[in-house]
């Protein structure tokens, strides 16, 4: 599933722009880090972390979560620089 999430993230990379390092931090399920226009399953530091679940991510990035409403409820949590976090909504909509 990670694999499949990295894939379409390189996808949107290649045709648009993302300053910063990202983590998706899914716990147990493994992570997905965005840095310097690519996408893989390799942890690392990052500027910004989203601590979120596999299954909420899927929802994330198929439009099914809304971020804000995300952060409101406790799905997502994010920590680090939150410009970062801002720029998703560019690489994602």
């Amino acid at each position: 599933m990670l694999q499949q999430i990295v894939e379409r993230m390189q996808k949107e990379l290649a045709s648009k722009s993302f300053d910063g390092s990202l983590k998706f931090d899914c716990g147990d399920d493994g992570v997905v880090v965005l840095n310097e226009g690519t996408a893989t399953t390799t942890d690392q530091d990052t500027d910004c972390t989203i601590k979120i679940t596999l299954d909420n991510l899927v929802k994330l990035l198929t439009g099914k979560l809304n971020p804000m409403t995300g952060v409101m409820t406790g799905k997502l949590k994010v920590s680090g620089d939150m410009g970062v976090a801002m720029k998703l909504g560019k690489l994602l909509g």
